[in-house]
């Protein structure tokens, strides 16, 4: 008894292996618990290294109400001059803010013509001298001070051109004032485009049928357009936004078209609202020097 109470037991292998196993057995099965456990309830794969391995197409669709941005399609250019300016309380400010490219006609003869000038050149906007000229009905419908009349000498036309110009400053280009009369008389108008500077353009308001001024520019090399559509001879919304249409399809038609409003609260109140339509919808306002040939 003595004898086998001082020997160690020894413990049979297979138990030993079993044990060992088992050990070995339960961080894989925690893994797996894991791994099942974030299956079912966070909807993750159970081998998350095959979810970066996998190409995705990422996509982005408008939110609700959203529109995608597409360029509109151009549809013409429009030359929109506003005449008469350079009196007292016209809605200038108002103007200015219609597009960059309006153009702006000044009367030589307004009080406020230098001091308009030199504001709305200093806004980056395109200047024409608004030129007096006789119209038919003279001397009972009358021009103003300084007008082109057709009593006068070649030298006095030149000289009344000139004198003219010189009081606007910056001016890029000439468009005549009333001038019905004038416009339709060869001479005149020969001694009026030959007296303009070298470069400037004249735009022919067109205030009557039988001007010759395109014809006579193109001989004198003076480049020129004509106005296609006047925008306020009625000086009602309703009417001057009938008339920007008919601009509108008159540019669309022929690629650009010339348009005549005047310094009237309503032209420019219409034309504030209706700018930005026009160029949402595919026209673009454009500088008169760049249309003119």
């Amino acid at each position: 008894m003595g004898g086998r109470a001082g020997r160690k037991q020894i413990v049979p292998r297979s138990k030993s292996f079993r044990t060992v196993a088992y050990l070995m057995l339960l961080p894989v099965g925690g893994l797996l618990l894991f791994f099942l456990w974030n299956f079912f309830h966070g909807g993750a794969s159970p081998i998350p290294i095959l979810r970066t391995a996998l190409p995705r197409t990422i996509t982005t669709r408008p939110q609700i109400g959203q529109q995608a941005m597409v360029a509109p399609r151009h549809r013409g250019d429009i030359v929109l001059i506003l005449d008469d300016v350079g009196f007292d309380r016209q809605p200038v400010t108002g103007a200015m803010s219609i597009d960059p490219n309006v153009n702006f006609a000044i009367l030589p003869n307004a009080q406020n013509a230098d001091a308009v000038a030199r504001r709305l050149h200093a806004g980056g906007f395109e200047i024409l001298c608004h030129l007096p000229m006789e119209p038919e009905g003279f001397p009972g419908i009358s021009p103003g001070e300084g007008a082109v009349l057709t009593s006068m000498s070649d030298g006095e036309i030149a000289r009344a051109t000139r004198a003219n110009i010189s009081l606007i400053p910056f001016a890029r280009g000439v468009n005549n004032h009333m001038g019905s009369r004038a416009t339709a008389d060869r001479r005149v108008m020969t001694g009026v485009l030959s007296a303009l500077p070298e470069g400037m353009y004249f735009i022919d308001s067109k205030t009557t049928g039988g001007s010759v001024v395109g014809s006579l520019a193109r001989e004198l090399h003076v480049k020129t357009v004509s106005r296609n559509i006047f925008l306020d001879d009625v000086q009602r919304d309703d009417a001057i936004r009938r008339q920007l249409a008919s601009l509108g399809e008159s540019a669309e038609a022929h690629g650009v078209a010339v348009g005549i409003g005047h310094m009237y609260p309503s032209t420019v109140r219409v034309l504030t609202e209706e700018a930005p339509r026009l160029r949402a919808q595919g026209w673009r306002f454009v500088r008169a020097s760049g249309v003119v040939r």
